[in-house]
């Protein structure tokens, strides 16, 4: 639905965070568990979760991938929000986006990959694209600070070496992994995606959102 005049319009690019939901293999999957519950005669709903860090939508910390990295609630929460470009990657499956795969030129400092490689986060697949370390560099120095893909990693899942993570470690920019891209038009948006506080965690779900004002530069 258009956004109402004068009225911002919203696009949610967090997947729904459920028991289906899909996580790396052997890391752990989403859990909720009822304490007390209304229905069953409790004065209120009470519940707790249970799963990895890196469910769905989430901001991977430094000390992810290097030793002695930030942990996520040391971040800098500017790094999250701000102005922000939605890209189109011409890749297949299974491979590294190289610069000649982006479709449009960069030109701000946040840049979200739509590679359609990962459609459907309830159902996994190990051969979804990533970014490359050749990629990293080229838009570190366009003055990117925040890559973001809608895939499960900026690495391909086979790789032990984390070439794109320590790409992106060497130059000290943010990423946002997971994302659901589908049905956002490329082009310029705001970003508010904020990690969770959470101390010492080398990830944090976040609820990843693009803003779109009237008269915003889409495709």
């Amino acid at each position: 639905m258009p956004a109402r005049p004068g009225v911002p319009e919203l696009f949610d690019i967090s997947p729904l965070v459920s028991r289906r939901i899909g996580v790396f293999p052997g890391d752990t999957p989403f859990s909720r568990d009822e304490l007390m519950w209304i229905a069953s005669g409790d004065p209120l709903d009470l519940s707790r979760i249970s799963t990895t860090v890196h469910v769905g939508a989430h901001a991977d910390a430094p000390s992810h991938y290097r030793l002695g990295g930030a942990a996520i609630h040391e971040r800098p929460l500017e790094l999250y929000f701000g102005d922000c470009q939605v890209i189109d990657a011409a890749v297949g499956r299974g491979q590294r986006i190289r610069p000649a795969d982006l479709a449009a030129a960069v030109e701000a400092p946040r840049v979200l990959l739509r590679t359609g490689t990962f459609p459907d986060p309830d159902r996994w697949n190990q051969d979804f694209a990533s970014l490359s370390a050749e990629l990293v560099a080229f838009l570190h120095d366009r003055g990117v600070r925040l890559v973001g893909i809608d895939t499960p990693s900026i690495d391909l899942q086979p790789d032990k070496a984390l070439e794109s993570h320590n790409a992106v470690a060497d130059r000290d920019m943010a990423v946002l992994e997971g994302l659901a891209l589908a049905a956002v038009p490329p082009g310029r948006y705001t970003l508010a995606a904020f990690p969770l506080k959470l101390e010492g965690a080398d990830a944090a779900p976040v609820r990843a959102v693009l803003i779109r004002n009237a008269g915003s530069d889409v495709d």
